[in-house]
């Protein structure tokens, strides 16, 4: 449990500075991961296609601040934001495509990621984080854990949710974990089909990871305009 705190506290130290990289930079940043897990060879060519689609997605989708209406005198948008550290897991049903499309998803969004998969899986994990690392990605931002079980990680307090691949009694008994957890409501993201991938594949997928958040922006010059620095104030 030591281990895993100081893991997490890892990743929550550079989680500001990869959520203010914006969607750009990180976009960027993911492209370059996709050419080299590209490189791979043939097993890994859909693993590269489904992070350049969630990259895609995510220029569309999160790439832009909407202006919303407001009163005279101030500006008020709509932006989005990643939410913490994801943890992201799966059973023996879990490909290349899924783990490497839910990692996309949430980095490209501005999260942090915990992995944890089964034993025949950890050279997959860790051939693809390497390589994300090689692309210029802080080390601290996708880290992968040893654990005999999954519910150390989906119990603690500062995961934020949960991304998994697996059949469906593999997704009720993770949904049942989160639901035990104490504190914050843990977000479940799951994937049971590794054929069509409908969940992961999902034109608006990377909307799952990110939460919204406002700005509000007064641009009422001091000294300004009396008459609209009046209204609303019930004088006459």
């Amino acid at each position: 449990m030591n281990q895993l705190n100081s893991i997490i506290e890892q990743c929550e130290a550079v989680w500001e500075d990869w959520n203010d990289q914006g969607v750009a930079g990180r976009v960027a940043l993911l492209q370059r991961w996709s050419d080299t897990v590209s490189a791979r060879g043939e097993a890994f060519a859909d693993a590269a296609k489904m992070i350049r689609f969630q990259c895609d997605s995510a220029e569309r989708l999160l790439d832009k601040v909407h202006e919303l209406p407001g009163p005279t005198g101030e500006t008020n948008e709509l932006y989005t934001v990643g939410r913490g550290t994801f943890a992201i897991t799966g059973d023996a049903s879990l490909t290349h495509v899924a783990l490497c499309g839910q990692l996309a998803a949430a980095l490209v969004a501005g999260n942090c990621v915990v992995v944890s998969v089964e034993g025949t899986h950890t050279d997959m994990a860790d051939a693809v984080l390497a390589d994300l690392v090689k692309a210029g990605c802080p080390d601290r931002v996708a880290i992968r854990v040893d654990l005999d079980t999954n519910a150390p990680l989906l119990a603690h307090p500062n995961i934020v949710g949960l991304a998994t691949t697996g059949t469906l009694t593999h997704v009720r008994d993770v949904n049942r974990q989160l639901a035990q957890r104490q504190g914050v409501i843990a977000a479940l993201v799951a994937e049971s089909d590794t054929q069509l991938y409908p969940v992961i594949g999902a034109p608006d997928y990377v909307l799952r990871f990110v939460t919204e958040r406002t700005r509000t922006i007064n641009i009422t010059a001091v000294g300004g305009n009396a008459t609209l620095l009046e209204l609303g104030s019930g004088e006459h």
